[in-house]
């Protein structure tokens, strides 16, 4: 099935993360696909603030890996994988523990990590509209 959500300026972040949290169900493993700029970030950080997070959320570009915790003490992580340059990279930080540790996991620039992810990894395009709103879409 097709899902949808078009994100109209930066106040309506809330609502569209908090209708994409309920749509995705049972999914812990969201692959961001989207060109620079484009909101990767600052939609994590909705998600982030829908799911009680109360820590500062900032891309991990630098350090590969944000942890964050819940309002219910889980742990959320948030990779960005613009900057890596080989596979190794990921492995190293113990990628497939995290991945399969159950938790949420939101990742950017996922294209470079491609050959590592596990095949239940939800699929997320965002893309700039010409008026700038933003669609998330993806199909489970």
């Amino acid at each position: 099935m097709k899902h949808c959500i078009t994100i109209k300026d930066t106040e309506d972040l809330g609502r569209a993360a908090e209708q994409f949290l309920k749509e995705i169900g049972d999914n812990r493993i969201i692959a961001f696909y989207a060109p620079m700029g484009a909101g990767k970030t600052t939609f994590t950080t909705a998600i982030c603030h829908k799911l009680g997070v109360e820590d500062t959320v900032c891309s991990p570009t630098f350090t590969i890996l944000n942890e964050y915790l819940t309002e219910d003490g889980e742990p959320v992580y948030h990779f960005d994988f613009y900057r890596i340059k080989e596979l190794r990279e990921a492995v190293d930080i113990g990628f497939d523990d995290y991945m399969y540790s159950g938790n949420l996991c939101i990742i950017e620039w996922p294209e470079n990590v491609e050959a590592l992810l596990p095949e239940e990894t939800l699929k997320v395009s965002i893309s700039v509209n010409p008026d700038l709103s933003r669609t998330v879409e993806w199909t489970d």
